[in-house]
């Protein structure tokens, strides 16, 4: 009997140390493994826990691709890009670049005389001329081409003043500038309300659908 006393105490006794969680790294077997007391102190705001509405889960099993541009210039991507990723969406960067124009212009031709007698000269050569626009501080001038490069504005000044044309000039009209779009290829409904009602200066070129969607829908309407 004494030694059946001896091994029940002993097996009390570890019992109660398991039963504490000291023995949860030997064994493996966690004491409180059944009622996962960790998970329910894990919790915040359980109280703030509501099920979605059936409009709710229909929006999200929606899916559409939307796009926000474009936006012109680096800073105006990064700001955008910032704004996204706060909001939780990590969207594809589409660039493109847009040509800047370089033209051939005269010296400004104040004096009304001295104007009359380049137009008199460029009609001769049979050259094509048009009044500058664009840039107040140079007018008033006339523009002899365009070009997309100012090395090829360049060029045609040198082939010009091989022709005797003096008091030509080489204007950035427009600097070339990049491009982007941010798309985000499968915005759920939920989303997509959230995005296009937003208020942020950064998202303010707007969300709408992406030009390929909206291309298959007409192409679909069309047929």
């Amino acid at each position: 009997m004494r030694v059946v006393v001896l091994v029940l105490l002993a097996v009390n006794a570890v019992f109660f140390i398991w039963s504490r969680g000291w023995l949860d790294m030997v064994t493996g077997v966690p004491a409180d493994g059944g009622r996962e007391p960790q998970r329910v102190a894990a919790q915040q705001h359980p109280e703030r826990i509501q099920p979605l509405a059936a409009s709710a889960v229909a929006a999200l099993a929606q899916r559409s691709c939307l796009e926000l541009g474009p936006l012109e210039g680096d800073a105006a991507l990064a700001a955008a890009q910032v704004a996204l990723k706060a909001a939780g969406v990590e969207p594809q960067l589409r660039s493109s670049e847009q040509a800047g124009v370089w033209v051939v212009a005269t010296i400004k031709l104040a004096d009304p005389e001295f104007r009359a007698r380049k137009e008199a000269t460029y009609k001769q050569l049979r050259l094509n001329y048009e009044p500058l626009e664009g840039l107040p501080a140079e007018q008033p001038a006339f523009v002899l081409s365009r070009h997309a490069t100012q090395a090829e504005a360049n060029a045609e000044i040198a082939a010009l003043d091989r022709r005797g044309l003096k008091g030509l000039r080489v204007l950035a009209l427009k600097a070339p500038l990049t491009r982007h779009m941010l798309v985000i290829e499968q915005a759920d409904g939920l989303l997509a309300t959230r995005l296009k009602a937003s208020k942020d200066p950064a998202l303010a070129a707007g969300f709408k659908a992406c030009a390929a969607t909206a291309a298959s829908a007409a192409s679909a309407a069309s047929s």
